[in-house]
């Protein structure tokens, strides 16, 4: 965008005047709208039809004279002032969108007085624009994927799955480890108040699971059935608790470990197959069948995050912001839809308020920056969205003109250009990605994957 330059008129297809220029003072883009003095009569027409509609004692629906509707109204200045108001909001989505900007947030308007009969009418808003950053290179990424052969590894993983499914426990006469098993009953007072949240009678808890505070569990490691000890400990996990000395009075009951069965026919009959072998080969196929599903967006995810780590500087912690507020207005929705309240989600989940925000937060800067990045390489690659691009977006609704009139009206057809930017930019990225396969000794990409 060249400051104070004309960026084009009607270049979406629109029949508005809009300029766009740089603000010198602050910086900020400055769209500006000219109407015709036909196209501000439609607008006031439309609105005087729209008041007409109010029955006025002395004459029938839809007759009273504008004097009278005006009258009726509060005067000239308040109807004309709210004419002026709900044009400009009914034509600056329209006029920004024609543009293909976006800001960032609510942008703000000049005053620019009110409409008159017969009178053309100019109107200027500004804002914060979405950023273009640069990428430090544009060329195709390197990443790792897993093989789309089925491997012994994946094939082992999976027979290990099942086999700790369907585990058993079996009593031993030893000292409890990490990963046993323990019945025990326990008494944890504080202040000789005993809390009744933290003590059973007959509670079976995995010794270093995280079900019970990790000073008691360290407690149980090496003892056997009817051992007992008093302990004092702290719960800095629980803020109820938190910098508090607790007591407990801990009796183990009972030590079991976990007995995986052995994998062999006998097994296999177990989980419906006739045989290990077939149950293997079972395996194998579907194990093919996700690997076709799941490669594809696994390579996809990947091109797009290798890129975003080529961005030049930081992302504007403005756009991060209204990344934020996109996600969690589509998140809210998303609640509303299913009949779920914010602390149904939350508990449902496993997951406090502070959890949600951080990984909200995480989730917000990591959209920023492959949005910005997929911007850029589809700038630098000289891509183009083209009429044909567009009304493919709409082919598989009912109406596919009626929809896209529909968008167009309401300004939003920014968001289908956006969408086929970043699928242009995607595509070019996992088309001419130089791929190597993954050995499994990088933790650090599958651990981004589970993010």
């Amino acid at each position: 965008m060249q400051a104070g330059g004309l960026l084009g008129k009607n270049e979406f297809g629109g029949t508005l005047e809009v300029t766009t220029s740089i603000r010198e003072d602050d910086g900020k883009t400055q769209v500006t709208v000219e109407m015709t003095a036909e196209e501000v009569k439609e607008h006031i027409d439309r609105a005087f039809k729209s008041f007409s509609k109010t029955r006025i004692p002395g004459f029938r629906a839809g007759k009273a004279p504008r004097q009278v509707l005006v009258q009726n109204f509060g005067g000239h200045d308040v109807v004309y002032e709210q004419i002026t108001s709900d044009m400009i909001n009914d034509v600056a989505p329209v006029a920004v969108d024609q543009q293909d900007i976006l800001f960032v947030s609510d942008p703000e308007f000049e005053d620019s007085g009110m409409v008159a009969d017969g009178e053309s009418f100019t109107f200027t808003l500004f804002g914060e624009l979405k950023p273009d950053i640069e990428l430090l290179s544009y060329e195709p990424v390197e990443i790792k994927l897993p093989s789309e052969e089925v491997t012994e590894e994946d094939l082992n993983g999976q027979l290990e799955a099942l086999r700790e499914y369907y585990y058993n426990f079996e009593t031993v006469d030893r000292g409890a480890k990490e990963g046993d098993y323990t019945m025990i009953a326990i008494d944890v007072t504080l202040d000789g108040n005993t809390i009744d949240a933290l003590s059973n009678e007959n509670r079976l808890v995995e010794v270093g699971g995280g079900a019970i505070p990790a000073q008691v569990s360290e407690q149980i490691v090496g003892m056997k059935a009817d051992d007992s000890k008093e302990f004092d400990f702290t719960d800095d996990e629980d803020e109820e608790y938190a910098g508090k000395t607790l007591h407990a009075k801990l009796t183990v009951k009972e030590v079991r470990e976990q007995q995986k069965p052995e994998l062999n026919d006998e097994f296999a009959t177990k989980v419906g197959f006739e045989s290990f072998d077939e149950l293997k080969k079972s395996l194998k196929e579907e194990i093919e069948k996700q690997k076709k599903d799941q490669l594809p967006r696994l390579k996809e995810s990947r091109c797009v995050r290798e890129l975003a780590k080529r961005i030049d500087g930081q992302v504007p912690t403005a756009y991060v912001n209204f990344t934020r507020e996109n996600i969690l207005r589509d998140f809210f929705n998303s609640l509303q839809e299913q009949g779920l309240t914010f602390d149904q989600f939350l508990a449902s989940n496993g997951i406090t308020s502070d959890d949600f925000k951080k990984d909200l937060d995480n989730q917000a800067q990591e959209e920023a920056e492959q949005s910005l990045a997929l911007d850029a390489l589809f700038r630098e690659r000289g891509m183009e969205i083209t009429e044909e691009d567009i009304n493919k977006e709409f082919e598989a609704v009912a109406d596919p003109e009626g929809t896209r009139k529909s968008w167009e009206e309401a300004g939003r057809m920014s968001i289908i250009r956006e969408a086929i930017r970043r699928q242009q930019a995607t595509e070019w990225l996992v088309e001419n990605a130089v791929v190597t396969i993954d050995d499994g000794s990088d933790e650090g990409e599958a651990e981004e994957d589970k993010e």
